[in-house]
């Protein structure tokens, strides 16, 4: 059976910007998200960024974009359970033959940052979920790119650890000058947000 979400949307998404996107189960979220960090393509219309219509980018194209400008934060935390905070962290700066001794120093500075100091060489499963998520935004940004993308980042979260995590990802994003656009089911997240888009599913 066939699906369409997303119909006659049109969006321009400001830089350095919060952006919050709302709205019921089905209306096309995650799927809007996946699009704008060209993890999916849409069946019709563009997604531009700086000029380049990433509808016409090959695989390993794409994927050197997102490792220029992109970097993405789950729900699910998406850890590497064999590895290390410090290991997960770097992982992404590594896989692109980054100097191996520089990605785990930045690693190292942004778990720090972000209160993990003294958990850096212990595995998820010895972390709390709030400190998991605090790893994948440090894995986020390794690279050091332009635009974070989080999905539904505080959903496993209890409402502590939940603004915990918003206060950081608002802290990159006002101190290192970042886009962000976060998929939040959560009203009074979004309302933080400097700009809040609500889908709904007529566009579904």
């Amino acid at each position: 059976m066939d699906c369409n979400v997303l119909n006659d949307l049109n969006l321009q998404l400001p830089r350095n910007n919060w952006i919050a996107i709302t709205g019921p189960s089905g209306c096309g979220k995650t799927t809007l998200m996946y699009i704008l960090g060209g993890l999916d393509k849409p069946t019709k219309g563009q997604v531009m960024l700086d000029g380049i219509n990433l509808g016409k980018l090959s695989a390993s194209q794409m994927t050197k974009l997102r490792y220029n400008k992109i970097g993405f934060v789950f729900q699910s935390y998406h850890l590497f359970p064999e590895l290390s905070a410090l290991e997960n962290a770097a992982l992404p700066a590594l896989q692109w033959k980054t100097n191996r001794k520089q990605a785990y120093q930045n690693a190292k500075n942004w778990l720090a940052q972000f209160g993990l100091e003294n958990r850096i060489h212990h595995r998820p499963y010895e972390l709390s979920g709030g400190e998991q998520q605090r790893v994948a935004i440090a894995r986020a940004l390794i690279n050091n790119p332009d635009i974070i993308l989080a999905d539904e980042p505080t959903g496993n979260l209890d409402a502590k650890s939940a603004q915990e995590i918003i206060n950081i990802l608002r802290d990159v994003k006002n101190n290192q000058k970042k886009t962000l656009i976060m998929v939040t089911h959560d009203p009074n997240i979004a309302v933080q947000a400097d700009l809040h888009i609500k889908l709904d599913n007529s566009m579904s």
